[in-house]
């Protein structure tokens, strides 16, 4: 399929020093300037904007690697080209990653009519170096007739056709980050990190790496960001927010290094007082957020979308630490949505590799709005993934057991019928807990997991999942038989993985 596309279709942009209808890195206050005709001013003087697609278009996007690109593709990717000598572009470069073995420059054109897209995407990355030349690049065009998004992975090239969601420029680059990563030996990771700093038994301060795998709207960023109520000397520090990339040494590189693109629905000062401050900062972009005529923001009205957004700076969050990169991750948790899983339990290396195959999480706005709030299944709870997923599952498994990582699954949604909510209280306390290596674990026979025996701060008694579920032991069932169905559709995957089921 490769010889599709390496050298069979020349990328042919604008030179953004010498062609005219380039504006090369232009400030964002140009950018905002751009975008007044599109801008609703909030109340906080910082900028919202509503587009027409409000979700990535993942089954309109084919990569070079994964789909055979067609004559009639090439076609339309030669017009896109002719397309962008045409009318007044934006072009700006930000670096994606900080590590050496994993940060690359990005170069994104929009239509000067649609500058917010880059306004909001360069806040979230770093100034490129002057002169470096694009490691990746991005052509979007939203006022293209039908919507489109064709890959060429070696290239490094993407083009985003018929889509005016900022979503897709942000995923289009670091899809390739995280292939990028998977080249070189490791796995790209859409998780956030964070670094922990507790008293141990002793009374000493350790610090803890903690990564947090899920989809958008599952509590990532919530979890990630969270302060956890810590006093001084303890302290928690945010360190990535969406996509990293674990490499073979251990190290979980981070990918955007000024901003996070936080979902906002919902969004509250009580239970997530620093998201919600950095939300409502003058340099905050709001995309798809309930204004009012007089600018004011409803974070809870979700009649827009369910999917609205809000880029945030690092600068404006007090947990973001001055660095994206985590040295070594002690601890790893997949957030689920599951019914029938307990707030948290601790996994096997085994039982963690199924956990990152099988996926399990929630749709949501952000994928399918039509199909949000139904199960879902995605190989790392990562939609950016090019290649075979079961070789996913079998890199994930020799990285974490090669750095010693321990695993959980921890449920950030309800149990059984919904009448027992897991809210970001309990989530932060079991958080700190882990962290401080004071959880009491028992295995449990019914659910085939170590649960938590006791948990300072939280009555785990009342979040025993067989209490809130009609005949749980025939639903798990069930669930297994279907987790085992699923599992033998990797044929790359080893094995003994496959028969691993919890």
């Amino acid at each position: 399929m490769r010889e599709n596309a390496r050298g069979a279709l020349p990328h042919e942009f604008p030179n953004p020093d010498t062609a005219e209808n380039v504006r090369y890195q232009p400030s964002f206050a140009e950018l905002r300037s751009l975008s007044a005709p599109l801008e609703m001013t909030t109340e906080y003087g910082g900028p919202a904007y509503v587009s027409e697609y409000r979700s990535c278009s993942a089954t309109r996007t084919k990569t070079d690697v994964d789909d055979v690109l067609t004559d009639a593709d090439r076609e339309q990717l030669c017009r896109a080209q002719e397309r962008a000598r045409e009318v007044d572009l934006v072009c700006v470069d930000r670096m994606v990653g900080r590590h050496p073995d994993a940060s690359y420059c990005c170069r994104l054109y929009v239509p000067a009519s649609h500058a917010r897209i880059a306004l909001a995407w360069a806040k979230l990355l770093e100034p490129a170096p002057g002169g470096r030349e694009p490691d990746f690049v991005t052509l979007q065009l939203p006022d293209w007739p039908e919507t489109q998004i064709r890959v060429l992975v070696d290239d490094g090239v993407t083009y985003v056709l018929g889509s005016d969601y900022t979503g897709e420029a942000k995923k289009s680059f670091l899809r390739l980050f995280v292939h990028r990563a998977k080249e070189r030996g490791g796995l790209g990771l859409r998780a956030g990190t964070k670094r922990v700093h507790v008293r141990d038994e002793t009374g000493t301060i350790s610090t803890v790496g903690q990564a947090f795998l899920g989809l958008s709207a599952t509590g990532k960023s919530t979890l990630t960001s969270h302060g956890c109520w810590l006093d001084a000397p303890e302290r928690a520090e945010m360190l990535q927010d969406d996509v990293c990339a674990l490499l073979p040494d251990g190290t979980v590189a981070g990918s955007e290094g000024n901003g996070l693109y936080v979902k906002t629905i919902g969004l509250t000062a009580a239970e997530q007082p620093d998201l919600y401050r950095a939300a409502t900062r003058e340099h905050a972009v709001l995309e798809n957020v309930r204004i009012d005529e007089d600018g004011v923001v409803d974070f809870a009205d979700g009649e827009l979308t369910t999917n609205g957004r809000a880029v945030v700076l690092r600068e404006d969050l007090p947990s973001a630490a001055a660095d994206i990169d985590l040295p070594a991750v002690d601890q790893l948790f997949f957030i689920t949505r599951n019914p029938l899983m307990p707030p948290v339990a601790r996994l096997t290396r085994e039982q963690a590799a199924v956990a990152f195959v099988l996926g399990e999480s929630i749709q949501t706005s952000a994928g399918d709005p039509e199909k949000a709030g139904e199960a879902i299944r995605v190989v790392g709870t990562n939609p950016f993934i090019v290649g075979p997923p079961g070789e996913e599952g079998n890199r994930f498994y020799d990285l974490v057991t090669d750095a010693d990582v321990e695993c959980f699954v921890i449920n950030t949604g309800h149990l059984g019928d919904g009448k027992r909510d897991v809210g970001v209280a309990e989530s932060v306390t079991i958080l700190t807990a882990v962290a401080r290596g004071n959880i009491e674990w028992a295995h449990d026979e019914t659910l085939g997991l170590d649960i938590p025996a006791s948990i300072p701060g939280m009555d785990v008694e009342a979040f025993y999942p067989p209490d809130y579920v009609p005949d749980f032991e025939g639903a798990l069932a069930a669930v297994r038989a279907e987790r085992q169905q699923y599992l033998g559709r990797f044929e790359t995957l080893r094995e003994e993985l496959r028969e691993t089921v919890y």
